[in-house]
């Protein structure tokens, strides 16, 4: 499998690194075989091309099996123009692979449960939800105005969808529930949102081919309270771009920490975009202080959603867990008794979990 790795900017690098560690691991356990190629995107690629995106970067991307992708940008660069920011390139690396589907789980890993921000009695028996957001129109794609009325300013931000983006969005959400616990909520405005009562027909349809799936709907703002109320009651939410931004991030941090969240960006095309959700961090770079975790899970993602590779995918969550076991952690998710561990070493750590087939590096 061909993989473009896009270190980016501040701890990017660092924690990349540990995840293709990990993935070494994986080859040496399993047979299979990675090869890398490190692109510029971001901050380090405005500072070497002038361009947040260089065309040569595009050109591998597309004909790699998937992208592995650091955090990019800080603000080193924030005085640039827009078109010319770090974030730029990430928008433009989303519209040259055509990916319009972003999963982002949230799942709380048993040993860190006290570290979330909800009760255990609300977590109950833990929390994995999967979020689903179409990533590629509604209002932050659609026509966007301003105009002088003579009274003031008026201001727009047109919602648009059209049922085949809604078709291909659900059809990922449906398959994703069947392999999962087979429960799909789609989340919309459709009390008061055109758009979203064509979400609602065009799911409705997809869900004909999916009769093993349950399907049920819920008003944004229900779904929002509902998530700090019962999120136990989730299992795959599917929603526009705008409310998918939104609630990812409320369910991400119910979990306790940034640091163990991966995602994936995925479409037709077979090459997505797998990359931590936290940020670039300067302040933090080159400390030897950042957790790995995140960015070795969307590896995991990579191998299950990437390349079909389920029993590989599922190891590396075994090893991430096996490691956690064992009662090491990096900073951010230190906790009274455990033993603090850097980047380097937790990559290790789980980099010889994954090799020895062992449950965890007593």
């Amino acid at each position: 499998m061909r993989i473009a790795l896009i270190k980016g900017d501040g701890i990017g690098p660092e924690v990349i690194n540990q995840a293709v560690k990990v993935l070494e691991a994986v080859s040496e356990r399993f047979g299979c075989g990675f090869e890398y190629q490190e692109v510029l995107m971001g901050g380090r690629a405005i500072d070497e091309t002038g361009v947040p995106l260089p065309a040569e970067t595009v050109d591998i991307c597309k004909k790699s099996d998937a992208v592995l992708l650091g955090a990019v940008g800080g603000p080193k660069w924030d005085g640039l123009a827009g078109s010319l920011r770090p974030e730029a390139g990430l928008l433009g690396i989303r519209k040259a692979l055509d990916v319009f589907a972003n999963l982002r789980p949230a799942v709380i890993f048993p040993q860190l449960k006290s570290a979330s921000t909800l009760k255990e009695e609300v977590l109950g028996d833990g929390l994995d939800i999967m979020v689903v957001r179409e990533l590629t129109g509604g209002a932050y794609f659609g026509e966007k105005k301003r105009v002088d009325t003579g009274h003031g300013i008026k201001a727009w931000d047109m919602m648009v969808y059209t049922s085949l983006e809604i078709e291909r969005i659900a059809r990922k959400a449906f398959s994703i529930a069947g392999k999962r616990r087979k429960k799909v909520t789609i989340v919309d405005k459709a009390n008061v949102l055109e758009s979203s009562r064509l979400w609602r027909e065009v799911t409705g349809e997809v869900s004909k081919a999916y009769s093993d799936v349950e399907t049920a709907y819920m008003y944004v703002d229900n779904a929002a309270m509902q998530l700090v109320r019962n999120p136990g009651q989730f299992d795959v939410i599917l929603t526009e771009n705008l409310f998918g931004d939104i609630l990812s991030d409320e369910a991400s941090m119910l979990t306790g920490s940034l640091g163990m969240l991966p995602s994936a960006s995925i479409g037709e095309s077979g090459v997505g975009i797998f990359e931590p959700i936290h940020g670039s961090a300067p302040d933090i770079a080159g400390k030897d202080i950042a957790n790995p975790l995140a960015a070795i899970l969307s590896c995991g993602m990579m191998l299950k959603y990437g390349f079909n590779m389920e029993k590989e995918a599922d190891a590396v969550f075994k090893a991430v867990n096996s490691v956690l076991d064992n009662g090491y952690r990096t900073v951010d998710i230190m906790q009274r008794g455990m033993i603090t561990v850097g980047t380097e070493k937790m990559g290790s750590l789980v980099a010889d979990s994954m090799r020895h087939n062992r449950e965890g590096m007593k």
